[in-house]
This record gives structure tokens, C-alpha cells and sequence, in this order.
């Protein structure tokens, strides 16, 4: 008798979904909570509390449908054999165009191209709802119609230049892979990761957003100051026009060895008048570098996508598994996409084990800039960010221990200050 390995993979979607709408349901009932935390009574302004909840209350209730229609979708993709189907279609279309449908790579391109085109379709509503409903009643929306899809037409085109070499380079090193496959498309995609994270904010980026020197200044100068302190081998401080998009905030560092940029959002400078604050951000940022946390993550992401490769090998060639899922051909692009769905299970729980780490980086992260003198700035600058975003202020204690990759408001304030106080 053959393992039902589908049936198995939807009955475990379903019941994640079913586990993760009880963590859902748990939050949304937080972020009904009509008065603040203790902890940020007079901290937090009570306008800035008020607004926070409905915006959060609004994601929330749109998160219950996204979620619905999404398992929805997917497991009668898998139970009713769409994929499969599909797979033949697209091999049809290749014939139909006048290419060689025997040819892996041709029809696994059809596939794919089928593939982005139902997903434009179905992630639109939900886009267009998201960013010009949702972020436009509460403020963040700065984005025209146009300018939504111009972007979403560019990222179309950068998937279709860049992805065919890579889907070719990855069938042709299963093809031929042998007994090392796994390290084969473990340094192919080492590789890759390496060129995307080089090329990204050169070449990609700027497509999207406008890359400008910041100023000379104060703040430039204390951030240049701070990074000499350090160390840190800053060769270039950026701001970007984010607010063209979203009045959201952020502030992120890039580049290897010698050649280290940071890019900080023209809304982060305007939401932080003092000058302090964001320089906080920025220690906190660099702790991360100090600290050595973008390395420890960037070797974590190596040995685990090694692990999957070396997983899938063992399953490539199960008859039974690409059977079970409605395949009478073993496709190198859907092999990995059945092992995708198999291993979910492991993957979940990996997540949540990265988000613990993640979350200790954080507060290890705020330490470091305490340690630097940036105690105050820094908390006043993640409240600042805190209400400028209307990030949620009262939050469920198990769903941020699943979802949270970073740790609430009220948990970050309190390690600041009992670090103070131990200091004191």
C-alpha cells in the first residue's frame, strides 16, 4: 500500500491553519483590549493608542480572510490534482508555440509562467485592498495607482529575466548531480545568494526606490563618529525615498568586508526629530554587526538549505511520492516543490526556533547600544517608531512567542530598563 503522502500534506496544512487562526483569534482579542499596557501608560500617547488599534484591528480582520481564501486555494490545488493537471497543460502550450515539450527546461518554464500568472491574479485583490483600503484610511498609503503597478510590472520583468537562467542552472545540476547533488546545489545557490545580495541594492533597488548621499550634518556626522567607534567600515550613508511608497519607517546596513553601506528611510529621519534617536537605531543596527548576528544567521540559512537538499536527494526518485501527488513523471521543479510541501512540518518548527534566536539577537542588539550611552535615545526612539507605525501595543504572549521575530514594545522597554536599573 503507498504512503498517502498528499492526503497527509493537506491534513497538516489544515490543521496549521486551524492551530495559527487559534493564535490569530488569541491576538485579535488583544488588540481589542481598549486601554495600554501598564508598562506604557504615559508613554505611549493615548491618540497614538487609539489609532494603533483600529489599524491593527483592521489587518487583523483582513488577515482572517487572506488566510481562509489561501488554505482554500492551496488544498484543493493539491487534493483535486490542479498541479498535475496544470503540468500537462503547460507541456501543451510548448507544443502549441512550436518548442520541444520534451525538453525539461522549456516546459518547466511554461509551468512556471502559468504559475505567475495565477498568482498575479489571485494576489491582487488582496494588494490592491491591502495597500489602498487598509494603509490608505490610516495614513501609510503614498502610492498611486500607477505607481503600484508600475513597480508590480518591474518585479514581473525582473522574474522573467532572471529567473529562466537560475530554473535552467537548478535542472540541469539535478540532472547531472549525481552522488553530490546536495552540495552541488547547495554552492549553486551559495553562489547565487552571494551575486543577489551584491547585485540587489546596486542594479535592483534603485529600480524601485531613489538611493541619495545623506546630507552633511549633524546627523550624518554623529553616525559617521558612531561607526568609527566601531570599526565599522562605512563607505556610504544613504537615504531613501520610502516615503514616495509608505510613511512606514526602517533603517538597514549592507555589503561585505570593507564596503558597508546603510540605507536609512527619508521617514525614520522626519519621524525622529532628535538627532539621538536615529543615531540609537543605527548602534542598535550595528550591535548586530558587533555581535556578529548577520554572520551566525548567514551560516544557519547555509547548513539549513543543505539539510533540504540533502533531504530532497533522498526523495527525488520516490516513485510512490510523485504518484501520490498525481505525477506519473518525475520533474526536477515539482520534486522540489512535493519535498516543499512534505517537510513542512520540520519547517514550521525551524521557524519558530529562528524567531527565539532572532529575538535574543534584539535584545542583545539593544544592549550593545545601552552599553554605547544610548539607553534614553534609544528608548525613545523605539516609541517614537513604535507610534509612528502604529505598531499593535497590546499583544498576545503566544502569539508573538510563534510569530515574532522580534520581541513586543513592552518586553524590549523592560530589558532596557532593568539593564539600567542593574547599572544604577
Amino acid at each position: 500500500m503507498v504512503f498517502p503522502y498528499m492526503e497527509a500534506v493537506v491534513g497538516f496544512m489544515i490543521l496549521m491553519y486551524f492551530f495559527e487562526t487559534y493564535l490569530d483569534l488569541r491576538q485579535h482579542s488583544a488588540l481589542k483590549l481598549p486601554t495600554l499596557p501598564k508598562t506604557l501608560v504615559g508613554v505611549i500617547s493615548q491618540d497614538k493608542f487609539q489609532k494603533s488599534r483600529a489599524y491593527s484591528l483592521d489587518k487583523s480582520r483582513f488577515h482572517f480572510v487572506h488566510e481562509f481564501v489561501t488554505i482554500v486555494m492551496d488544498s484543493t490545488i493539491l487534493f483535486f490534482g490542479v498541479l498535475p493537471w496544470f503540468w500537462k497543460k503547460s507541456e501543451h502550450f510548448v507544443t502549441l508555440v512550436g518548442l520541444n515539450a520534451e525538453n525539461e527546461i522549456l516546459h518547466t518554464l511554461s509551468f512556471l509562467a502559468g504559475v505567475m500568472i495565477w498568482s498575479q491574479i489571485t494576489d491582487l485583490p488582496f494588494s490592491l485592498y491591502s495597500t489602498f483600503v487598509i494603509e490608505a484610511r490610516h495614513g501609510f498609503n503614498k502610492q498611486t495607482i500607477w505607481l503600484f503597478f508600475r513597480d508590480m510590472i518591474k518585479s514581473i520583468f525582473l522574474s522573467i529575466l532572471i529567473g529562466p537562467p537560475i530554473v535552467a542552472a537548478i535542472i540541469v545540476i539535478v540532472q547531472k548531480g549525481g552522488p553530490y547533488l546536495a552540495i552541488y546545489l547547495w554552492a549553486f545557490m551559495f553562489v547565487l545568494s552571494i551575486v543577489m545580495m551584491t547585485v540587489y541594492p546596486v542594479l535592483i533597488a534603485p529600480l524601485f526606490n531613489k538611493f541619495t548621499p545623506l546630507p552633511d550634518g549633524q546627523l550624518r556626522g554623529k553616525i559617521e563618529k558612531l561607526a568609527a567607534s566601531l570599526k565599522f567600515p562605512l563607505k556610504k550613508l544613504f537615504v531613501i525615498d520610502g516615503s514616495t511608497r509608505s510613511s512606514h519607517s526602517n533603517a538597514y546596513m549592507y555589503g561585505f568586508f570593507k564596503n558597508k553601506r546603510i540605507v536609512l528611510y527619508d521617514t525614520l529621519v522626519q519621524q525622529c526629530k532628535d538627532d539621538e534617536e536615529v543615531v540609537a537605531v543605527i548602534a542598535h543596527e550595528l550591535g548586530h554587526w558587533k555581535l556578529n548576528h548577520t554572520v551566525y544567521s548567514f551560516v544557519a540559512v547555509q547548513i539549513l538549505t543543505l539539510l533540504q537538499f540533502g533531504g530532497y536527494t533522498l526523495v527525488r526518485n520516490s516513485t510512490d511520492l510523485f504518484r501520490s501527488f498525481g505525477f506519473d513523471t518525475q520533474p526536477v521543479l515539482i520534486g522540489l516543490v512535493i519535498f516543499q510541501h512534505t517537510v513542512i512540518p520540520i519547517q514550521h518548527l525551524v521557524s519558530f526556533g529562528l524567531n527565539l534566536v532572532s529575538r535574543a539577537f534584539e535584545f542583545q542588539a539593544d544592549a550593545f547600544a545601552k552599553k554605547l550611552g544610548y539607553a534614553s535615545a534609544l528608548r525613545s526612539g523605539l516609541v517614537k517608531l513604535q507610534e509612528e507605525n502604529l505598531s499593535a501595543m497590546n499583544t498576545d504572549p503566544w502569539y508573538s512567542a510563534y510569530h515574532y521575530s522580534h520581541p513586543p514594545l513592552v518586553e524590549r522597554l523592560a530589558a532596557i530598563d532593568k539593564s539600567d536599573k542593574k547599572d544604577d
